[in-house]
């Protein structure tokens, strides 16, 4: 019977993807989408992961776990592993899955959602899951710590200073996408202030006031964060209120500096797993409402499957559909920010290993199906209404008058008159060029629970959409800020081994300012950009997280080779060619391209040519030596962190080569421990 359940499963899955990728008509309804994600999400859990736990990993549940082995109260806690599912899962789901789905749209419906399911189910999970385990047995060592010791001084130091320039780059754009996302809106951004006591309330709560009392210190957050929603909206219709909470993009830049700091100094289980905690209820509870919603009204998918701008010409972000589908889309698909928490601060909270299949491949499944709900969300809406809210003025023409005329030439009509309307009715003065795929996102969302709760309360359900994704952002950026800090401890330890010390409180005020002023540094190259950042940030993003995945999939292969396991490599190492490949060839376009909107090279050339013959405008020639800087500058940095992959794989090869022919190599670096009942 469970074998012929899960056959019909594997049959309706099938039937729903072929009807996504034969289907030609007008338009399709949202619910193939939904279907066709959780046949293929139930079946990679159900029997994929399960196999390479058993199979491949052999995960043991009776084995201790650092959390237990090494309990200090400050970054190795044993935890309830519904709260570190929580963490990881918010952890993990930053802007990835929300903004990379919205903006590759401009290719249609499509090719976004084929990559989400067969990378995520097949790449994603697996890496994540992998990497946690891999970790868990070595003591919550960081992927770079385990790139060194298990592939040797050349493929490890690689790894380590490719993963922290790659990681100092995706914080970055994580807070740039917030930071679009609340500028002069100040519901959302009183809204999301709130969450930050909201969550240290909760982790005081929960271990000093209630111990244990799980249930009571969720409901009392969820309370408060649904509180804080209404109380952003009576925070906008207050003048002297509103004032205090509206803030240019600037401003927002110096708060998100500020909150990474504070988030990575402070202990971890007063304000990252609480608030991490808590933004899983959100986020969880968000996407159930939209699929909830998509099920009950079924609504049409209005982008086509496949767009003309497929050859590069969009106007979101310049690039054909290969590569840039697939370096635009990454936390949904495959992540290589999801391998530095997998090897950061879950490893040091995992109080059983038998969890670890749940927290690894599961969070990512929920993840990727965050990244099908916010494609729905994008291409609900009408093509013009999306165009006109995501492409940067640059593109369209400054005024709404040209925005609407280049859009509709397009042959996706939209209205001035409708755009006005359509802000007016989400609370806003304005969605014109509301670049970062946040805005646009938050209003598919609303339109959509609008339908089923009620049009009169869209306002609310925007500025609710925009704290939900401003929480699931700002929950990756203070997780991968404290990762940054672990990292940057490791390598500065060999200069002073003081610094090594995880929780030596100079240590970490010191780690934590450099990787914030880091970080901090191109979150402001994004906010000065008079294109909005996206176009400048967003590419090499892509570029980097699939880098760092690439990293974290070398590693896991050359593991599983060294423990005699060469006929199962193939589960990492398939994935591992496929991004070798799309990064490759993207970061060639993005150095080598002549087109002004692809080339990093080609950017800069032109603008100091036209900075040089006076036609820039006032406001534009006055950053523009800096954005031609940056713009050679993320140049360098895309040949040097692909060269760096090459590095890895290389040495990766290497020592699987010395495996096959029974050469020394680097020994197993795995923790030798007792066997022992672990803690339920």
């Amino acid at each position: 019977m469970k074998k012929l359940i899960w056959a019909v499963v594997a049959l309706v899955g099938a039937f729903a993807i072929g009807g996504l990728a034969l289907h030609r008509g007008e338009s399709i309804n949202a619910m193939w989408i939904v279907v066709a994600a959780v046949c293929v999400y139930a079946i990679g859990y159900r029997l994929y992961s399960a196999w390479i736990t058993a199979k491949v990993l052999v995960v043991d549940p009776s084995r201790p776990t650092p959390a237990t082995r090494f309990n200090n109260g400050r970054d190795f806690v044993p935890t309830n592993r519904w709260v570190v599912f929580g963490h990881h899962f918010a952890a993990i789901a930053g802007p990835g899955p929300l903004v990379g789905p919205t903006l590759a749209a401009q290719f249609g419906y499509l090719p976004g959602t084929l990559w989400i399911l067969v990378g995520a189910v097949l790449g994603g999970c697996v890496q994540d899951m992998t990497v946690l385990f891999l970790s868990t047995r070595r003591d919550g060592r960081s992927l770079g710590q385990m790139a060194r010791d298990e592939l040797g001084r050349v493929g490890g130091y690689a790894a380590i200073a490719g993963t922290l320039v790659i990681m100092v780059i995706l914080i970055a754009v994580l807070g740039l996408v917030v930071v679009n996302a609340m500028k002069h809106s100040p519901w959302a951004t009183a809204t999301v202030f709130a969450t930050i006591p909201i969550a240290i309330l909760v982790g005081l709560y929960m271990r000093n006031l209630r111990p244990g009392r799980v249930l009571e210190g969720s409901l009392l957050g969820i309370t408060l964060l649904l509180l804080a929603v209404v109380g952003g909206g009576a925070v906008n219709g207050n003048e002297t209120l509103r004032a205090w909470f509206d803030f240019d993009s600037l401003s927002l830049a110096k708060w998100v500096i500020v909150y990474g700091f504070t988030a990575a100094v402070l202990p971890v289980w007063l304000l990252l797993a609480p608030r991490d905690y808590l933004s899983t209820f959100l986020k969880l509870g968000t996407v159930t409402l939209l699929a909830i919603a998509v099920v009950a009204m079924h609504p049409q998918i209005r982008m086509p499957a496949i767009t003309q701008f497929i050859d590069g010409s969009g106007p979101i972000f310049g690039g054909a559909l290969f590569p840039f589908a697939f370096i635009t889309i990454a936390c949904g698909a495959i992540s290589g920010f999801h391998a530095l928490v997998s090897s950061g601060t879950t490893p040091k909270l995992i109080t059983n290993e038998g969890d670890i299949r749940m927290i690894g491949y599961g969070s990512m499944a929920m993840e990727s199906g965050v990244a099908i709900m916010a494609l729905i969300a994008a291409t609900l809406l009408q093509p013009g209404v999306f165009f006109a809210i995501n492409a940067p003025a640059g593109a369209v023409g400054a005024t709404p008058a040209a925005a609407v005329a280049t859009i509709s030439s397009w042959g996706f009509p939209v209205a001035v008159e409708h755009m006005q309307a359509l802000a007016a009715q989400m609370g806003e003065a304005s969605l014109f060029a509301r670049t970062g795929g946040a805005p646009s996102l938050a209003v598919g969302m609303s339109s959509i629970l609008g339908s089923l709760f009620g049009q009169g309360l869209m306002a609310l359900w925007y500025h609710f959409a925009i704290m939900f994704e401003a929480v699931f952002i700002l929950t990756t950026l203070d997780a991968g800020t404290r990762v940054g800090r672990f990292m940057l401890q490791d390598a500065l330890s060999h200069v002073w081994p003081a610094l090594g010390r995880t929780s030596w409180y100079p240590s970490v005020i010191i780690t934590s300012a450099l990787i914030v002023a880091g970080w901090g540094y191109f979150l402001y190259i994004g906010v000065v950009d008079p294109n909005g950042g996206i176009n400048i940030l967003w590419p090499l993003f892509g570029i980097s997280n699939q880098l760092l995945a690439g990293i974290a999939l070398s590693v896991c292969t050359g593991i599983i080779v060294k423990q005699g396991k060469l006929r199962y490599a193939w589960i990492t190492a398939a994935p591992l060619a496929w991004l070798a490949i799309v990064t490759t060839v993207a970061t060639w376009e993005k150095v080598a391209s002549a087109d002004v909107r692809v080339g990093f090279l080609a950017a800069a050339n032109d603008m100091a040519a036209k900075l040089a013959a006076g036609t820039l405008p006032a406001a534009q020639a006055a950053v523009a030596p800096q954005l031609i800087f940056n713009q050679r500058l993320d140049a360098v940095l895309s040949v040097t962190l692909a060269f760096v992959l090459w590095v890895v794989i290389v040495d990766t090869l290497r020592v699987c080569l010395r495996v096959v022919r029974g050469l020394p190599v680097p020994p197993n670096s795995e923790a030798r421990v007792a066997a022992e009942a672990a803690a339920p």
